[in-house]
């Protein structure tokens, strides 16, 4: 069996091979704190691998979802670094065991949806794969205040998310899912056609930014929340917002190009954005 500090430093691997945006945030965080946001992280993206490349995705999901129930049980699978390492999460914090099956609940939408019909249903399924991270790492962030901390956490994962769908318009579409909804695409006259041959139009331009609007007040709502969070946490939490904002001035700047290029925010400007804030 690993050690606690090798199963923590299997999931630093993780976070900084799939996401060096939270990464170098987060890695601001005492450490207990960074430590169990690496944890976290691999809790999700465990799922998400599941879902997006699993070979049977229904019965790799179904049986991870048992394992986390056993988890809970205080049955952890002490093989598997994941598990030692939230064990050890949930001892130290007052987490949020709803939001972690809520994250398992919107991956297997994944597999039984992939169109949308409304901007709400598309901020349902935001909520579930993303906001619920926000609830989860809630209790780590402000262990004595999170609760009040709710509405901003979810909204800043919800945003993470539209950002994340406004990004990877491409990439989505290979695996035949569009989370563009489809009464905005009827408003503005964008067919899946157009999509699947990856052309940037005016007309997509402006539901694109329709969708970018309503992230951006969902990172207003998250940003009027983030000064209750403890010191320790609350830059961490800025940068990781900020910086994920300004994804969607990447795509801007890549004259909207979400079908052949993957739009990201450079080293230098994720250290601009951490010095101004």
């Amino acid at each position: 069996m690993k050690t606690l500090e090798e199963a923590y430093q299997d999931c630093h691997t993780i976070i900084n091979r799939h996401s060096k945006t939270f990464s170098k945030a987060f890695s601001l965080l005492p450490s207990p704190k960074r430590k169990a946001v690496w944890a976290i992280y691999s809790f999700c993206r465990s799922v998400d691998d599941i879902v997006d490349e699993g070979d049977d995705p229904e019965n790799e999901i179904i049986a991870f979802e048992k394992e986390f129930l056993l988890f809970l049980e205080n049955h952890p699978n002490l093989e598997k670094s994941i598990w030692i390492a939230l064990h050890d999460v949930f001892q130290r914090f007052s987490m949020n065991q709803d939001a972690f099956l809520d994250m398992i609940k919107g991956q297997k939408m994944d597999l039984v949806k992939n169109r949308y019909q409304t901007m709400a249903e598309v901020e349902e399924y935001s909520y579930y794969v993303a906001g619920t991270v926000g609830l989860m790492l809630l209790p780590v962030l402000a262990p004595d205040n999170h609760l009040r901390l709710t509405e901003g956490g979810k909204a800043l994962g919800t945003a993470m998310q539209i950002t994340n769908i406004l990004r990877d318009v491409g990439e989505d579409i290979e695996r035949n899912r569009i989370y563009l909804p489809m009464d905005l695409m009827d408003k503005y006259q964008v067919t899946e056609e157009q999509i699947r041959e990856g052309k940037v139009t005016k007309s997509f331009i402006l539901l694109w930014e329709e969708m970018a609007s309503r992230a951006e007040e969902l990172y207003q709502i998250a940003f009027q929340s983030i000064d209750h969070y403890p010191l320790d946490a609350r830059l961490p939490v800025k940068g990781a917002a900020y910086m994920y904002r300004a994804i969607l001035n990447s795509v801007r700047e890549n004259q909207y190009n979400v079908f052949t290029q993957r739009s990201y925010v450079t080293k230098e400007e994720k250290q601009k954005i951490l010095a101004q804030l």
